[in-house]
């Protein structure tokens, strides 16, 4: 099963659309979560691998509205870990007798 992980970033409002285009460029995302400063959700952004520039225009105009009503927010990122791999080990040379 896949491991989840959450970041969280306390940012004033007039960089929250910065930062979360930046969270989104970073790529591995699972959702985005938007909270005031007494921790009432305002926006929660489930972030698909297909999401391009057009389909998240109307979601950059919500987040900038978002941005004019508090002067304090909380982004919390909840990232998807890749399930780790098992390391190769390499074969140990045949002894010579």
């Amino acid at each position: 099963m896949d491991k989840k992980k959450m970041d969280e970033f306390k940012v004033k409002g007039e960089e929250l659309l910065s930062k979360v285009k930046e969270i989104i460029h970073e790529g591995n995302i699972r959702k985005i979560i938007i909270k005031n400063d007494s921790g009432k959700t305002y926006l929660e952004i489930p972030v698909t691998i297909g999401v391009v520039g057009l389909v998240l225009a109307p979601v950059w105009a919500a987040i900038g509205a978002l941005a004019a009503l508090a002067s304090q927010f909380t982004i919390q990122v909840i990232k998807k870990e890749e399930k780790e791999k098992p390391s190769k080990k390499e074969d140990a040379p045949a002894k010579k007798e």
